[in-house]
């Protein structure tokens, strides 16, 4: 495929935007190239500016879960702005999408709105030091949770060690609160909690990773996190930006039967556009602004586009409600085609696969940590990329990022996808 016209963009964008993009992982670093750029997209296609189409793997990294330009998602926008477009007060849009937010997620009773997830899991780590009058927070290596000074902290010297940031402009004083432990490792998260007692307000957690790849939960980690949390007063924290109405339609408290204390919303909740949101049971969020003393505001929080396109995302998948099914179904079957044709051509991989997301590591070794993330072959994954892209397939741009699935991708698109990557693990 040509892409002259997305390198003239490139090439214009670079002179006015740092480095070209508005989010790093666009760039294309981590595989080399130039960016593509999108002018419009359908259902589970892309089309770019050179007039290619591309079937979509990305999905806006996780809330396109119904197609793009979803119809009914599409004319809730477009009605909602012929009112105006945002108002800086209270709407019953906001009260609607709330409540049947509330009322399709387990073990919340309020809910609220803001512009992104990072702001959500910000917030939601606010709420918890206030509410629990602690300090410190643990995280986990490889888990995202936006890019709040907090959140970008790596590993120190020892399991016990105060991380370090990994960012310019994040302060040591901020650093020192957050632990960093392993992914699926329980025994590191009660070796923090021992030497920090009564110190750590919240464990934030995504409990399915999405950000070092597709990477479920082993048995009995979630459940023992909510023990060690319940037992030493601490909030475990669920940020579901990408799980959240896409796993299932209480997300993954409702498909692994565990419950959070605060849980952490993006993605699918907006339809689209830039939305994110936390939710607890009444005794936490009423420790919030204007009823407590803990201080979150916006002034575009609860913006009527980004509510009315939320809310038709979640009516919909409310009222579908075989949907996470067929995109579990849809995600098997691009599974089992995925691991015939590289076991045929003798490729070294694994794939992890959860519900309606999946991820191919180029290691034989099971990937379940950011360290065992990290043992892939990352040159034979920049041939995957530019291979499949040369093919008409986009996936994201990095070894460490999952796939989504979307329920307008029909069986022949993922078939051609399997063929597609049959012909590129040929060339390696």
């Amino acid at each position: 495929m040509i892409y002259k016209r997305s390198s003239q963009l490139f090439a214009e964008a670079e002179k006015v935007i740092p480095g070209g993009v508005n989010s790093p992982v666009r760039a294309f670093k981590a595989v080399g190239g130039t960016p593509i750029f999108v002018k419009s997209a359908k259902g589970a296609y892309l089309y770019d500016e050179d007039g290619n189409r591309l079937i979509d793997y990305i999905n806006s990294w996780g809330p396109m879960i119904l197609g793009h330009a979803f119809e009914p998602v599409v004319q809730a926008v477009i009605e909602k702005a012929k009112l105006g477009t945002s108002f800086g007060m209270p709407t019953e849009l906001e009260t609607q999408i709330a409540a049947l937010a509330v009322a399709m997620v387990p073990n919340i009773d309020k809910i609220r709105f803001v512009n992104s997830g990072t702001e959500a899991c910000m917030s939601a780590v606010r709420l918890a030091r206030g509410f629990t009058k602690r300090d410190k927070i643990i995280k986990f290596a490889g888990c995202y949770h936006g890019h709040s000074d907090s959140f970008l902290i790596q590993a120190g010297s020892g399991a016990i060690t105060f991380g370090s940031p990994n960012s310019p402009g994040v302060t040591e004083g901020t650093a020192k609160d957050t632990l960093l432990a392993n992914y699926n490792d329980l025994e590191n998260v009660k070796t923090l909690i021992e030497a920090n007692e009564n110190e750590i307000a919240a464990i934030i957690v995504e409990p399915v990773a999405g950000n070092m790849g597709c990477i479920p939960p082993n048995k009995g980690f979630l459940e023992g996190l909510r023990t060690f949390c319940t037992e030493n007063g601490i909030l475990l924290i669920f940020d579901e930006v990408m799980t959240g109405f896409r796993l299932a339609r209480g997300g993954v408290q409702e498909l692994f039967n565990v419950d959070a204390d605060i849980v952490c919303f993006g993605k699918v909740i907006g339809g689209g556009l830039p939305v994110g949101a936390f939710a607890a049971r009444e005794e936490i969020m009423n420790y919030l602004a204007p009823l407590g003393p803990v201080y979150q505001a916006g002034t575009l929080s609860g913006n009527p586009l980004a509510m009315a396109a939320g809310l038709a995302m979640l009516q919909t998948l409310d009222d579908d409600r075989a949907i996470f099914q067929r995109l579990a179904d849809k995600t098997a079957y691009l599974h089992e085609g995925i691991d015939k044709v590289l076991k045929a051509n003798n490729v070294v991989f694994t794939i992890n696969r959860i519900g309606s997301m999946i991820s191919v590591h180029f290691d034989a070794r099971p990937v379940v940590d950011l360290k065992t993330a990290g043992n892939g072959d990352n040159e034979t994954f920049k041939k995957f990329f530019h291979g499949l892209l040369n093919e008409g397939v986009y996936i994201a741009p990095s070894a460490y990022e999952t796939w989504f699935i979307t329920d307008a991708l029909s069986y022949e698109d993922l078939d051609f996808t399997i063929q597609a990557i049959d012909k590129v693990a040929k060339t390696f």
